[in-house]
């Protein structure tokens, strides 16, 4: 699955070097996360057991699988929606406050 990459925006210098149309090609992101997330999933790998369903449901695509059938979190695109820990039957899958593992 290919994912979107961050970017620097860089100002156009003239008024022509402005695009016409939409500003950027798809996959192009100007900043990592939203910033607002104050949950983040956090994941027992122990209890996971390959089921994916937290992988098909992200809406944001920030969960991939690992070469040993588990699953990982990519933060820069998790938004901290919860969706992944509502989902997760096996209850792999714990949402914490951002500030408690920093």
């Amino acid at each position: 699955m290919l994912k979107p990459e961050l970017q620097n925006y860089k100002t156009p210098k003239h008024i022509k070097d402005y695009p016409i149309g939409p500003s950027y090609d798809a996959g192009h992101l100007v900043s990592i996360n939203a910033g607002w997330r104050t949950f983040k999933p956090v994941g027992t790998l122990d209890a996971c057991t390959g089921c994916f369903q937290c992988y098909l449901l992200c809406p944001d695509g920030a969960i991939s699988k690992t070469s040993d059938n588990k699953i990982q979190f990519d933060y820069d695109f998790c938004k901290g929606c919860g969706v992944c820990a509502h989902e997760c039957r096996f209850e792999a899958i714990e949402m914490i406050k951002e500030e408690s593992t920093n």
